[in-house]
């Protein structure tokens, strides 16, 4: 087997004016917007890396944002497939889940995490962002192929720390390079599990550390970068959030990654083989006569807000008592699934999980499958609908005080709480052998096998 590379990267920053809005933080007053006068610390971009197997290609996109929508992952996955000869299990988005870019879509709801009413600039930016994606991909599959060995290696790095207090704490760095047969760097791939929020609320765009990391390896290399995220759903960096906490951990990350691919890695030969597949997560939510209206009073209730919940609550409440009146909700989540395997001696499985993973899911899969050295996941991959929790963040494992990314509080265990109020849901997911993480697990051990 043979490998090329090439690559492309598209500016998809907002113009001035475009849509100022800014995503990431729950808003209890105004709409955050960016500062018209500095627009940007960092301009945000779409990279896109082809890989060459034997004259058949494989995407990765990387993209700027928070997250991305359902819709626009369905509405944009089409339209890629129909660029080339290949299969839609060979294309991969991921979202870096910078806390400092644009409102994209319903990523978050935007009237309940941003109390954003008039969505014509955000859908407008959200149409011309899908049109950039498909324009970066095809710019990555017309531009030139290098010939280059695929070598894989990890390293580490340590300012993730868990923000609930688990044991479960992300220090692998896989590290994917493209090299030339000359011994230079054409592209270096590369992840680690922690949420890009060191910059902290902040009124500029700003890919935060990964695009700083970035940075770092294309000035250092002068090869491209393209950065995956790990399981970051309950990972936070230390420290006290800044822009120099931001240089901080994007240089200590970024030099990590340039020094590990100075050193070969282990040759992977190929083939590539993928699979994809969409992953039904359960709500734990009855959908009887009288348990809706169980629930409809307890959002009734919330609308009240006797706990003192952020604004936020409310609005949501609001929207799920429309969405039972109406018949309108769901009880299940939709989750994108998919995995390359990329064949050697000593092969390499990635898997590459949509929503918010925890920690704990990389912690199971890596010890099932042979390490970092043998497997990489990464969540944020594809639609980002939900945190991705485990059973221990679910009643009746999750302490009593409630759980965040498990999307529920104390007060209303039965119906959706924390994360789940801005994704938005009307309940959190169901634990136990027929929960979400049974759902997520079975799916990626099927894929893996």
């Amino acid at each position: 087997m043979s490998f090329q590379v090439s690559t492309a990267k598209v500016d998809i920053t907002p113009a001035a004016g475009a849509n100022p809005y800014m995503g990431g933080y729950g808003i209890q007053g105004a709409p955050r917007t960016v500062e018209s006068d500095t627009p940007y610390s960092q301009p945000l971009y779409a990279r896109c890396v082809v890989l060459w197997d034997s004259g058949y290609p494989n995407a990765i996109v990387s993209l700027d944002i928070l997250g991305i929508p359902r819709a626009v992952h369905q509405a944009v996955r089409p339209r890629l497939i129909k660029l080339t000869n290949w299969s839609s299990s060979d294309i991969v988005l991921v979202a870096t889940h910078t806390h400092n870019g644009p409102v994209v879509g319903n990523m978050l709801d935007p009237y309940i995490a941003y109390d954003l009413t008039d969505l014509g600039l955000v859908n407008s930016y959200t149409k011309w962002l899908q049109d950039r994606i498909v324009a970066v991909v095809s710019s990555a599959l017309a531009a030139t192929r290098t010939a280059v060995t695929l070598e894989y290696r990890v390293t580490s790095m340590n300012f993730s720390y868990n923000r609930v207090g688990l044991p479960t704490v992300e220090t692998a760095v896989p590290v994917l390079t493209a090299r030339r047969s000359n011994g230079t760097l054409r592209a270096v791939l590369f992840s680690y599990g922690c949420h890009p929020v060191s910059a902290g609320w902040q009124e500029r765009w700003d890919g935060d550390w990964p695009g700083e990391a970035c940075d770092v390896v294309e000035d250092e290399t002068g090869a491209f970068a393209l950065f995956i995220p790990g399981p970051a759903g309950d990972q936070d960096p230390s420290g006290v959030r800044s822009w120099a906490l931001r240089d901080d951990h994007g240089n200590s990350l970024g030099y990590a990654v340039v020094n590990s691919a100075k050193s070969t890695g282990r040759v992977l030969p190929g083939p590539i083989y993928s699979q994809m597949r969409d992953v039904s997560l359960p709500l734990d939510i009855t959908p009887t006569p009288a348990n809706l209206a169980a629930v409809r009073a307890a959002f009734v209730t919330r609308m009240g807000n006797p706990a003192g919940q952020p604004a936020w609550y409310q609005r949501h409440a609001e929207k799920m008592i429309a969405r039972i009146d109406s018949g309108s909700y769901s009880t299940t989540v939709p989750n994108p699934s998919q995995v390359w395997h990329i064949s050697g001696s000593q092969s390499l499985k990635m898997a590459f999980v949509g929503g918010e993973l925890v920690s704990g899911y990389g912690a199971y899969f890596r010890a099932r499958y042979g390490g970092a050295n043998r497997l990489f996941i990464g969540g944020y991959a594809n639609e980002t609908n939900s945190y991705i929790p485990a059973n221990n963040f679910l009643p009746p494992l999750a302490p009593s005080w409630g759980s965040y990314e498990g999307g529920w509080d104390p007060d209303f265990p039965g119906i959706a709480g924390g994360s789940m109020t801005v994704y938005p849901q009307i309940g959190h997911f169901r634990a136990g052998g027929s929960g979400v993480e049974s759902a997520v697990i079975n799916a990626l051990v099927a894929q893996l096998a």
